[in-house]
């Protein structure tokens, strides 16, 4: 009960994440009464990121930096607008499209977030759309980042468990059209609901022609990335670095990239960086604390002792998940529970990369429910949009995404489709 006490109110007053993380640990060893193992606090620290797979990380935030940088982001976002923008709401299914391949290079909901709110919300405003649902609709498609691989989430979850990370990398891919699809559903409904404007009149082909030459260099980067991954040419690690070199080749071909920008990419990439890294290491001190005290193994037992039925217990598990995501930010949960609940899922035969691709999923979507989604609160923070506002208009993307999980979670071959016919 103490420790839950501590972690509620740490993250009440506002403490950082990983210093949440790292004082409920060193509650839980003190409770515990282990003294000794405060002798090995700094080896768990430094243990819980010295992971080769770990090494993505700075990568993959650094070819997000040099593609914002090198007006890749808007290329692509031109060859989209063309692509697409000759239908009504045209611009909203450009948010959904852009933010699938910004995912398949970033991996990461916040930084897909950061890079589209800065471009797109004025253009939208601009075009009639309200503030607000150009905020949930970008909060929303940035869900798609820990999902579509190659994901900084599946790596995470993949080091954590032992499963592979290249078989979650193609499990990933069908979910992602997915919750695309639903989210052009929705976008489909308002569109017609308040007439939303075309970007164009009609298709001009020869605009569309030179936007994809325009737009190759960045339309290169996730498939070299994703060809090299599971060709197996290359290590996801490896990948990170492929797309950095990617993107800066893209940046001097655009002739866009400046030697100016390239310390505050470093810098912010450094930054970044080092904030994941704390809550991996004080995470793993709070996984570490738990494994000794048997928690995961108590938690396991409870449930199965209430009922051994596969698709109750897998109920159970996604609202837990969905409430967790809610109040949790999505790398601290993955570390705390992930090993426990892969325990669990293994203990009534879920497949381990069904299970682990759906666990990311529902943690990604605790990001955009309200009211305490993280990313609600990240895209406020950049537009300027009211929490309030938000969250109304988030929640029939949240929705959506939370019932085409679920129906995921209970068709397994879906998600295993690629993996099984890619041998994997």
């Amino acid at each position: 009960m103490l420790i839950a006490i501590i972690f509620i109110t740490s993250l009440l007053v506002g403490i950082p994440i990983a210093f949440v993380l790292g004082l409920t640990g060193l509650t839980h060893l003190i409770v515990i009464d282990e003294p000794l193992f405060f002798n090995i606090i700094t080896q768990r620290l430094f243990g819980g990121v010295n992971s080769f797979s770990l090494m993505c990380i700075p990568f993959f935030i650094m070819a997000g930096d040099f593609m914002n940088k090198g007006g890749v982001t808007r290329k692509l976002i031109d060859f989209i607008r063309e692509m697409i923008g000759c239908v009504k709401g045209g611009i909203a299914y450009v948010v959904v499209v852009v933010a699938m391949i910004l995912s398949a290079i970033l991996g990461s909901a916040n930084a897909v977030a950061a890079m589209l709110c800065a471009v797109l919300v004025p253009e939208m405003k601009k075009d009639g759309y309200d503030d607000a649902f150009a905020g949930a609709l970008i909060a929303a498609s940035s869900v798609l980042g820990p999902v579509v691989p190659p994901s900084v989430t599946f790596i995470i979850y993949g080091m954590l468990t032992g499963v592979s990370v290249s078989k979650l990398f193609l499990a990933g891919i069908v979910p992602g059209v997915v919750i695309a699809a639903g989210y052009a559903g929705v976008i489909m409904f308002y569109s017609k609901k308040h007439n939303f404007p075309k970007v164009n009149d009609s298709l001009d082909l020869k605009r569309l022609l030179r936007s994809f030459i325009a737009a190759v260099p960045a339309l290169v980067v996730p498939v070299i990335m994703l060809g090299g991954v599971l060709g197996g040419f290359f290590t996801p690690t490896e990948s990170g670095a492929v797309a950095v070199a990617a993107a800066i080749i893209a940046g001097v071909l655009y002739r866009t990239l400046k030697w100016k920008d390239i310390p505050a990419i470093l810098l912010n990439t450094g930054s970044v960086t080092a904030a994941i890294m704390l809550i991996i290491a004080f995470g793993n001190i709070m996984g570490w604390t738990l494994a000794m005290d048997k928690v995961p193994q108590l938690i396991s037992d409870t449930i199965l002792g209430i009922t051994t039925n596969q698709h109750l217990v897998f109920a159970m598990i996604l609202g837990f998940l969905i409430l967790l995501g809610c109040v949790m930010e999505g790398f601290a949960s993955l570390i705390i529970f992930a090993p426990v609940l892969a325990v669990l899922a293994n203990g009534v035969n879920i497949d381990p990369v069904h299970f682990g691709v759906i666990i990311c999923l529902m943690l990604t979507i605790g990001l955009i429910t309200p009211p305490i989604g993280m990313l609600i609160f990240v895209v406020s923070n950049i537009t300027n949009i009211s929490l309030t506002r938000l969250s109304k208009a988030i929640l029939p993307f949240a929705f959506v995404a939370f019932v085409l999980t679920v129906i995921l979670a209970y068709i397994p071959d879906l998600v295993l489709f690629l993996p099984r016919v890619f041998g994997n």
